[in-house]
C-alpha cells in the first residue's frame, strides 16, 4: 500500500485521497473515528446504530408484561407509581 500526502485544511479539514476512501467504503457524510498512536493520527470507519427510546407508558408496559409471579407484579405495579403512572391506567391503554 502507497502512501499519499495531503495537506491540512482551513479549520483543520484534511481531503482523504479517492482511492483510500474507496477503498474504506467511507463516501460523503461517513462518519470516522480519529484516534491518537504513538505512530500519529489513526483514521477509522466508525459504526454508528441508532438507538431506540422508550416512553414512560412503554417503560411501564414492558414492567407489567414481564412480571411472571405474584411478588413481580407487586414491584412492577411499585415501579410504575414512582414513575407517577397508575399501573390500572397503562394496562387499560394496552389493551386498546
Amino acid at each position: 500500500m502507497a502512501s499519499e500526502t495531503t495537506k491540512v485544511g482551513r479549520r483543520g479539514t484534511i481531503v482523504i485521497p479517492a482511492s483510500l476512501r474507496r477503498q474504506y467504503c467511507m463516501d460523503e457524510g461517513s462518519l470516522i473515528v480519529a484516534e491518537p498512536t504513538p505512530e500519529g493520527i489513526l483514521l477509522r470507519p466508525a459504526v454508528a446504530l441508532p438507538v431506540e427510546t422508550y416512553s414512560p407508558i412503554q417503560k411501564a408496559e414492558f414492567l407489567l408484561n414481564n412480571a411472571v409471579s405474584d411478588d413481580d407484579m407487586r414491584w412492577a405495579e411499585e415501579e410504575i407509581r414512582k414513575m407517577g403512572l397508575d399501573p390500572n391506567a397503562v394496562r387499560s391503554d394496552a389493551k386498546e
